[in-house]
């Protein structure tokens, strides 16, 4: 049943190599497997894969997101590593100094190398 089956997110990318150095040297995170079908990373209990596709960085919305216990010090640690944040302006989004606030939890969004949008969010009281 996949109600007991673990999920995995699948994020496309335009160049596997440049997307693994990404992942692996700027955002620190460590590689579970690679093989011909794509490369495989493992934070925080959980998994997902990188794999190489022409039509990569084309969704306008998010495809991950970390959940954080320190938004503002993971966003920090971040910029210290060449992040830098979006800024939205949009009905029922707005960020300031690249984080936007609602109903209990703090998010911020960058890209990846391929375009990706990438969050970091904080859920207060969890």
């Amino acid at each position: 049943m996949l109600s007991d089956a673990p999920l995995q997110a699948v994020v496309p990318v335009g160049d596997i190599d440049r997307a693994k150095r990404f992942y692996r040297d700027t955002l620190g995170l460590s590689v579970s497997r690679e093989g011909a079908e794509g490369v495989g990373f493992s934070c925080g209990g959980t998994q997902f894969e990188l794999y190489e596709t022409p039509s990569a960085g084309q969704a306008a919305h998010t495809l991950a997101s970390w959940k954080v216990a320190d938004l503002d010090a993971e966003m920090a640690d971040l910029r210290t590593r060449g992040i830098v944040f979006e800024e939205y302006d949009l009905p029922g989004l707005k960020t300031l100094d690249g984080v936007a606030e609602s109903d209990g939890m703090r998010a911020a969004w960058f890209k990846d190398t391929e375009g990706n949008i990438l969050c970091v969010n904080e859920v207060r009281g969890a």
